[in-house]
C-alpha cells in the first residue's frame, strides 16, 4: 500500500517542477469553456435534444475532469516514459482510425466515430493526434538513418496512410490539421526550402483533385462555392446565423442569457461556439479568448527555445501549432474568413474526444516543459 507522505512527496514533486504559467493558463481555458457551457450553450443543446436543461454542463463537467486527470498522468511521467507509452497509444489509436469504416457509426453523413458497448462515443483522430506528433518527431529525430529526406519520406507516407483514412469519413478539416502539423515539423527541422514547397504543392494538387473528381467530396465544392458566392451552395446559412450573432452582440455583448440568435446557430456548444460568446459577452470575449491562446503559444515558444534536445522541440511545436491551427479555423469558420469545416475551439467547446485530445497534448506540453524532463525527482 502507498503511503500517504510517498503521495505527498510524488505530488510535491510535480508541482514544484512543471510550469506554473502554462498550467494556470490551460485549466482557465478550461473553466473558461465550462462557465460558456453552463451559462449559454448547455441550455440551448439541451433544449434541442429534449434533455435536463444541465446535462451537456455536467457533461462537459465530467469531460473536464476526466482531462485533468489526464493532464497529471501525461506530465507526472518522466520524458522516456511518455515517449515509451506514446508509441504504443499511437498504434493503438491508429488501429482505431483504421477500424472506423468498418465499426464507426455515422453521424450527419459523417461516419468519423466508434461507440463500443464498454468506451462512451469517441473520434479516434481527436486522440491520435498528439501522439501522431511524438511518432512524427521521432522518425525526423532518429538516429538510425542519417538521411532525412528519407524520414521526411517516412513521414509523409505515414500522414498520407492516414489522411486517406480521413477523407473517406470524410473530414477535410482533420486531414488539412495534420498536413499542416507535418509541414510545420518538416520547416521547423531545417529542410530545404525547395522541398517543402514540392511537398505543399503535391498535398495542395492531391487535395484540390479529391474536392473536383471524387463525387464523394461535392460537399466540400458546395461549401467552398458558397463561401465565395453567397446566391449559390446550400452551406450559407450556418455562417450566416453565425455573423448576424457576433454583429448583434457589438462589442460588449447583450449580457448572460440575453442571446437569442444562438437558439438559430447550429452546433452552438461545438463548431459555433464563438459566436455564441460573442452574442452575448462581445466581440471583448473573443479577443480575451484570442489572447489567452496566443499567451499560452509564447509562453511555451520562450520554453522551446531554451531546451537543447531537438526531438523536445520538434514534439512541442508540433503541440502548438496543433492547437493554434485548430483555433484559427475555428475562428475563421465563424467570422466567414474560411470556408464551414466543423472544427471544435480547443479547450472551449463542449466534446469528450476534443477535450481528451488536448488534455493529452496539454500533458504532454506540460510534461517536457518541466524544470527536470527526465524524473521526478
Amino acid at each position: 500500500m502507498i503511503s500517504d507522505g510517498l503521495i505527498y512527496k510524488f505530488y510535491y514533486q510535480w508541482w514544484k517542477n512543471i510550469d506554473k504559467k502554462i498550467f494556470f493558463l490551460i485549466t482557465l481555458l478550461f473553466i473558461i469553456g465550462l462557465f460558456f457551457s453552463l451559462v449559454s450553450t448547455s441550455l440551448i443543446a439541451s433544449d434541442k435534444l429534449d434533455t435536463n436543461s444541465y446535462f451537456f454542463f455536467f457533461k462537459h463537467l465530467i469531460y473536464i475532469l476526466i482531462g485533468i486527470c489526464i493532464i497529471f498522468i501525461f506530465s507526472s511521467i518522466s520524458a522516456d516514459q511518455l515517449f515509451k507509452y506514446s508509441i504504443i497509444l499511437f498504434f493503438i489509436s491508429l488501429i482505431s482510425l483504421f477500424l472506423v469504416p468498418i465499426i464507426g457509426i455515422e453521424v450527419k453523413g459523417s461516419k468519423r466515430w466508434i461507440d463500443l458497448f464498454f468506451l462512451p462515443r469517441f473520434q479516434p483522430i481527436e486522440i491520435l493526434k498528439p501522439f501522431l506528433i511524438i511518432m512524427l518527431a521521432t522518425i525526423i529525430c532518429s538516429k538510425k538513418s542519417s538521411n532525412i529526406y528519407f524520414k521526411y519520406f517516412l513521414s509523409i507516407i505515414l500522414v498520407s496512410i492516414i489522411s486517406l483514412f480521413l477523407v473517406m469519413q470524410p473530414d477535410i478539416g482533420q486531414t488539412l490539421l495534420i498536413v499542416f502539423s507535418l509541414t510545420v515539423l518538416i520547416f521547423t527541422s531545417g529542410v530545404n526550402i525547395f522541398f517543402l514547397l514540392g511537398f505543399s504543392f503535391f498535398m495542395l494538387v492531391f487535395l484540390t483533385y479529391l474536392i473536383i473528381y471524387v463525387p464523394k467530396f461535392d460537399y466540400i465544392q458546395d461549401r467552398i462555392f458558397s463561401f465565395f458566392n453567397r446566391d449559390i451552395g446550400t452551406h450559407n446559412f450556418q455562417s450566416d446565423k453565425a455573423i448576424e450573432s457576433i454583429t448583434s452582440g457589438g462589442f460588449f455583448g447583450k449580457g448572460i442569457g440575453e442571446g437569442i440568435l444562438k437558439n438559430r446557430v447550429p452546433e452552438a456548444h461545438t463548431d459555433y461556439i464563438i459566436s455564441v460568446i460573442s452574442e452575448e459577452f462581445g466581440v471583448v470575449a473573443i479577443i480575451l479568448i484570442l489572447i489567452l491562446f496566443l499567451v499560452l503559444i509564447y509562453m511555451v515558444s520562450k520554453r522551446i527555445n531554451s531546451h537543447k534536445n531537438e526531438k523536445i522541440k520538434l514534439i512541442l511545436i508540433g503541440c502548438v501549432s496543433l492547437i493554434l491551427m485548430q483555433a484559427t479555423i475555428h475562428i475563421g469558420v465563424n467570422i466567414r474568413l474560411f470556408p464551414t469545416t466543423g472544427m471544435t475551439l480547443p479547450f472551449v467547446s463542449y466534446g469528450g474526444s476534443s477535450i481528451v485530445g488536448v488534455s493529452i497534448l496539454s500533458g504532454i506540453i506540460l510534461n517536457l516543459t518541466k524544470r527536470n524532463i527526465s524524473h521526478l525527482g
